[in-house]
This record gives C-alpha cells, sequence and structure tokens, in this order.
C-alpha cells in the first residue's frame, strides 16, 4: 500500500473524530446568556481537544511527507495511534460534562499519554523501513526530543491530574 492510501485513510478517521466531538455538544435549552455560559465546560473541552486533534494531524502529515514507503508495521502503528484518537471524543464528552473533574481528566491525560507513544512507535516504524539515511531519521535525529518531550509534558500533566485537574489541563 502507499502512503497515500495510509494518509487519506488517517485524514478520514481524523475527520470523523472531530465530527463525533462536534456533534457531542449540544445547544443550550434557552435564548439567555446564562444558558450558553452553562455549556462552557464542554466547550473549552471540546475546543482543547480539537487543538491536540489538530496537532496530531500535522504532525502525522509531515512524518508521512518524509516517507518514502510504508509497511504491514507501520500500518499497525499508524491503526495504534489512530485507536488511541479515537477514544478522545468519549474522554472529551466525560471532562466537559463532569466540569474536568478528577476521574475524567486522568483518563483524558492517559489517552493523551499513549497517543503520544503511539506517535512515538510510529516515528520508529517508519524510521526501520526508510532507513537510518531516510528524511525522517534526519528530521528526527538520534532522538526524537520534541516527541519524547511531548511525552514527558503529558506524563507530568496526568500526574497533575491528582492534584489539581484545572492545571493538568
Amino acid at each position: 500500500m502507499g502512503k497515500g492510501r495510509l494518509e487519506a485513510f488517517s485524514d478520514g478517521v481524523l475527520a470523523i473524530i472531530i465530527t463525533i466531538m462536534v456533534l457531542e455538544m449540544q445547544a443550550p435549552h434557552g435564548g439567555e446568556l446564562a444558558e450558553l455560559l452553562a455549556v462552557q465546560p464542554i466547550f473549552l473541552s471540546y475546543l482543547l481537544s480539537f487543538v491536540y486533534v489538530g496537532i496530531c494531524w500535522n504532525s502525522h502529515h509531515h512524518i508521512l511527507q518524509a516517507t518514502r514507503k510504508v509497511s504491514a508495521s507501520v500500518m499497525w502503528a499508524n491503526l495504534h495511534l489512530l485507536f488511541w484518537l479515537s477514544l478522545l471524543p468519549f474522554a472529551t464528552a466525560w471532562m466537559g460534562e463532569n466540569l474536568f473533574a478528577t476521574w475524567p481528566t486522568v483518563l483524558y491525560g492517559v489517552i493523551l499519554l499513549l497517543m503520544a507513544v503511539a506517535f512515538l512507535i510510529l516515528e520508529r516504524a517508519i524510521t526501520v523501513i526508510n532507513g537510518p539515511d531516510s528524511l525522517l531519521a534526519a528530521a528526527l535525529g538520534a532522538a526524537d526530543r520534541k516527541g519524547l518531550l511531548a511525552l514527558a509534558l503529558y506524563a507530568i500533566a496526568l500526574s497533575l491530574a491528582f492534584v489539581s485537574p484545572t492545571l493538568a489541563q
């Protein structure tokens, strides 16, 4: 399979994820501004998730641009990433509907952390199949500092969720 099909499939899944998240938001049942403010946590949760999906989509696009060929391991690694992303609408809705309470925020953090792990696995799978002199290997260097930093920040935020869910956000 060419990388174009992998990218198109992934783009479709990400578009569906965003669509599910926005459809989860319900309009207020009144015409007053106070009613709109009551759904503010749900909107903020959606906004946060939209940004994360956008970052993932952008990064995914860039690594596939630096990819010449894909393999079964790349396809499975990509599905692994998409699996964690597909759980984001559930965690987004739970977090927003429960005013960023501890456990919904913890679940959200676990999903983001596992998305970061899955992204690193995908990068490694692509690097293996395209070789150590590939564009992606050159862009990442010996260690993917940006990916490892993201992983560390998600782990810190996840830990903070037990102390202050707001700070973890």
